[in-house]
């Protein structure tokens, strides 16, 4: 069983990532979003300044809308995506 998750961008995060996705190792299973998140930013000063940037990112975990709180395990797809708007 694979220890990565995949993580998708979208919208402008996706412009200013670089990237549309990307995988990445767990370092530790089961972990938090923000868990992983906080980690990964300490290793990529891009993702460092996109996440700081954007504090009202949203998430979801496998298709379904998430919170930061919320856990991953390997195998997950975790998608950014910023606040959306309604009118």
């Amino acid at each position: 069983m694979t220890q990565d998750v995949t993580i998708f961008y979208f919208a402008a995060l996706r412009e200013q990532m670089g990237r549309e996705r990307e995988a990445v190792s767990l370092p530790a299973s089961p972990m938090t979003v923000d868990a992983l998140i906080q980690g990964l930013r300490r290793q990529d000063s891009v993702m460092d300044e996109v996440f700081a940037a954007s504090p009202r990112l949203r998430v979801a975990i496998n298709q379904t809308l998430a919170t930061f709180q919320d856990t991953v395990k390997p195998g997950d797809e975790l998608a950014f995506f910023p606040p959306m708007t309604g009118g």
